[in-house]
């Protein structure tokens, strides 16, 4: 991509988003956050030589957007809202509306289209089939949090309400079972191949290798580090001048790390090489969590392999 391409930034909210152009004569716009407004916008950007569309994730309501923007071959880079506030304090922009916002996803695209590792920050293209699955994953998630709130109020409410209380678990537990089969099934169907993959590993489960698809879609195109960083156990430095800080893992998909953990207490235990590994780390004098941290990057390091290469879960090469 040439640096002096055409860059657009997007800020999305629920009815409407607010776009921004640098490199044209193209203003602020405002389009409907819905199909017609989609269709408006990938039209008029199609106009244009356009290197990099940056916009931040909302929970969702920019899915569709990137994938219609996607589907007519623009590049579209979804990050973390986080790191857009940070890029626009940076550059001494404190206010905070749609149109700066938006100005300063463009200003930030430019400055992504520079870095060689700009591949790690496009968001891949993502069917419908895809889509499904990270619904019913993110369902799940969330009948999960709500059957934890429900038991932890049985500790705190008088006997009497207790019926109510585990009428509502029951339920919630008959929906989970409804889903995961769901969930299973869609897997097993549309994905077979790359599950069948990834469960070729100790530790890794059907939750776990339909979480994976559905939320880490880079798994087999990044390098180690990369997918280390994505997921968010990659160490991150903290050094300065003759201080040499500790290092910590932090950032990266919350849902990727947390059933990367799970399925790592059960390799710790269960596969002879992570086993095999944690128990070097502790040996060492590692604490217990710091190598548990590093066995979850091992084993995320080790799927990606996989994945890239097409070959399951081989003891004896992972090992070496």
């Amino acid at each position: 991509m040439s640096a002096l391409s055409v860059t657009v930034g997007i800020d999305v909210a629920k009815a409407h988003v607010d776009v921004c152009v640098l490199g044209t004569h193209s203003d602020f716009q405002r389009f409907a956050n819905d199909v017609d407004g989609h269709c408006a916008l990938a039209a008029a950007l199609q106009s244009m030589d356009v290197g990099l569309v940056v916009m931040e994730a909302t929970g969702g309501y920019e899915a569709a957007l990137a994938c219609a923007l996607q589907a007519v071959g623009l590049h579209v880079a979804v990050v973390n809202p986080r790191h857009a506030r940070d890029f626009a304090r940076s550059m001494g922009r404190l206010a905070k509306t749609d149109a700066v916002d938006a100005r300063m996803l463009a200003e930030l695209a430019a400055v992504l289209m520079r870095r060689d590792d700009l591949a790690r920050f496009l968001r891949p293209v993502a069917d419908e089939r895809q889509q499904w699955l990270a619904a019913l994953v993110t369902r799940r998630r969330q009948l999960l949090t709500m059957l934890n709130s429900e038991r932890q109020r049985l500790q705190i409410t008088p006997r009497k309400l207790h019926p109510s209380i585990e009428a509502i678990v029951a339920a919630i537990k008959a929906q989970l079972d409804d889903l995961e089969r769901q969930m299973v099934g869609h897997v097993r169907e549309h994905f077979g191949e790359l599950d069948g993959l990834l469960q070729s590993t100790n530790g890794i489960g059907p939750v776990a290798s339909a979480t994976l698809i559905a939320q880490l879609p880079e798994l087999g195109r990044l390098n180690r580090r990369e997918i280390a960083a994505l997921a968010g156990v990659a160490p991150v430095a903290n050094d300065s001048g003759n201080r040499k800080g500790r290092r910590r893992v932090q950032g990266g998909r919350f849902e990727i790390r947390r059933v990367l953990y799970m399925a790592t207490l059960t390799a710790a235990r269960y596969n002879p090489v992570i086993r095999a590994f944690y128990e070097r780390l502790r040996a060492a004098g590692k604490l217990p969590k710091v190598a548990l941290v590093a066995c979850m990057r091992k084993l995320l390091t080790t799927l990606n392999a996989m994945v890239r290469t097409g070959k399951p879960w081989d003891p004896s090469l992972h090992r070496a």
